[in-house]
């Protein structure tokens, strides 16, 4: 059973990238690394670090300014309204990867995002597919290689226990049935059921 002591020691071991974070997955015992490993500069600044997180579900969605899902920011604010009192975390990753549709910086992201009324956390600009993508998205694409990003407002659910509990492509909305079911879900399940 992975212990929240473990989950951190890996954390902090895991901040300057993916390689330490192998070598302290060895050191840990831990079977594979979880997402609480890993963190994003905050586009306020600071860091959102998953592992603040540990033991929560974690939404984590990559976001465009430009682009026609750009609506869907409004949806996450509603499933954060709905459910960010039952453990739910939410985490924007603006990023300019599909058709140049994230082209701005901060002041335009953020701009953006309170036109949406946003009020959960929104990372600075990252990479998301590719060799040089975040270390998040090149841990999520080892895990799932075939739901991988292909345009703006992927998301990727993360269950308690750390490791991706499902997938959505950004044709599924927000609010759409089939992510609250998952989201539903995953704050009901116990982090045992997984990893012990």
């Amino acid at each position: 059973m992975i212990d929240r002591r473990t989950v951190m020691m890996a954390a902090l071991a895991a901040v300057p990238g993916i390689s330490a974070s192998r070598h302290a997955v060895a050191q840990t015992g831990m079977s594979r690394i979880t997402a609480y490993a890993f963190s994003f500069p905050g586009l306020a600044g600071g860091d959102i670090r998953l592992a603040e997180f540990s033991g929560r579900p974690i939404l984590i969605v990559n976001t465009a300014s430009l682009c026609g899902f750009t609506p869907q920011y409004g949806g996450l604010q509603q499933l954060w309204t709905e459910f960010k009192g039952r453990d739910l975390m939410i985490i924007g990753i603006p990023s300019n990867d599909f058709g140049g549709q994230e082209p701005g910086g901060a002041t335009e992201i953020t701009a953006t995002a309170q036109s949406h009324h946003v009020t959960f956390p929104i990372a600075a600009k990252a990479v998301v597919k590719g060799p040089n993508a975040h270390p998040f998205y090149k841990w999520a694409a080892e895990a799932r290689p075939k739901d991988v990003p292909r345009w703006n407002f992927h998301k990727y659910l993360i269950g308690r226990d750390g490791y991706i509990a499902d997938v959505f492509p950004e044709s599924v909305a927000p609010e759409d049935t089939r992510v609250k079911t998952a989201i539903a879900r995953a704050l009901t399940q116990n982090v045992s059921e997984r990893s012990g």
